[in-house]
């Protein structure tokens, strides 16, 4: 009895003796193949960082859709219950940069689009129309010619509007020149002391154009699964501050599996115009909104946000 439990005892010390031996053996085998992998990886950016440098084409882009509809019948319990309802957004950025040895041309586009249904069957006057909500376009062009590494003499073209309600109205095109610094890749600051402010509306009494500075940062950069760009274009007029404006918009994107992840985009913007022919649109009476102008009016911070489903190209 005594020797089959010695024997029991030394089996069993020496199978665990061999799991130990083996998770070790294991383990080191994982960080041998985890160090090849990471000095792979460091070889592949450091080839990533080359191909960047080349002269050149860059073209992207990635956007967002979302969207959900629903329809009730006899859903007692809310106060419409016969009802069809529902939304659908998509965002859109897009870039296509020219890269040289002596000038760089950059392209960008932003779209966010919106639209929101609400029908309810028992009131023939509801509309039966997908309303457009969310509504912001942006398209500009920047040419350089480089001075050195860093900066760059240049010119700016920008447009903003709206797409699909009140197209150009209003519009803003943006032109002028001065210089552009690129610290590093995928980031360029534009400084342009001369540029004028075209605002294109039929409400002349509030928009007016008007001669200014322009400053553009711009980072748009692609790092694995992420994609993400952020803009921020600020015009200050020198005739009044009340005609000064700035819009900062941000786009998200984490894909998930393929081309498909997941996607989120918000934006800023402070436009006293806009502020203040919103408001007197909004007025009861023709004098009362005669009475409203820049000083009495607030300027609120407008923003927006999505978040949906993306698809990278």
């Amino acid at each position: 009895m005594t020797k089959r439990l010695i024997l029991l005892l030394a089996l069993f010390i020496g199978v665990v003796s061999i799991n130990a031996q083996t998770k070790e053996e294991l383990q080191a085998q994982k960080a041998e193949k985890q160090a090849a992998a990471d000095a792979a990886q460091a070889e592949a950016d450091a080839l990533q960082a080359q191909i960047d440098a080349l002269p050149g084409w860059r073209k992207g882009a990635f956007g967002t859709i979302g969207g959900n509809i629903s329809n009730f019948s006899n859903w007692y319990s809310q106060g419409a219950p016969d009802n069809a309802s529902g939304n659908i957004g998509a965002t859109v950025n897009a870039f296509a940069n020219l890269k040289q040895e002596k000038f760089f041309w950059n392209n960008a586009l932003n779209l966010n689009l919106a639209w929101v249904k609400l029908d309810n069957k028992n009131n023939p006057d509801d509309s039966e129309d997908f309303d457009p909500t969310t509504d912001v376009f942006n398209i500009s062009s920047l040419y350089g010619r480089r001075l050195n590494d860093k900066w760059a003499a240049s010119g700016l073209a920008e447009y903003r509007t709206t797409f699909l309600d009140n197209f150009n109205d209003p519009g803003y095109l943006d032109l002028g020149v001065g210089a552009t610094w690129t610290p590093i890749d995928n980031l360029f600051v534009v400084i342009h002391p001369l540029n004028y402010n075209f605002v294109f509306a039929d409400n002349d009494a509030v928009f007016e154009s008007s001669l200014g500075a322009k400053i553009v940062a711009d980072y748009t950069r692609q790092i694995g699964a992420i994609s993400f760009k952020s803009n921020l274009s600020m015009f200050h007029s020198y005739k009044s501050s009340d005609l000064s404006n700035w819009t900062w918009t941000n786009g998200f994107s984490y894909t998930l599996w393929k081309m498909i992840g997941v996607g989120f985009d918000f934006g800023l913007r402070s436009n006293a115009q806009e502020a203040l022919n919103f408001a007197k649109n909004q007025a009861a009476t023709p004098a009362e909104a005669d009475a409203i102008n820049f000083d009495n009016n607030d300027n609120d911070l407008q923003s927006y946000w999505t978040l949906g489903l993306s698809y990278s190209f």
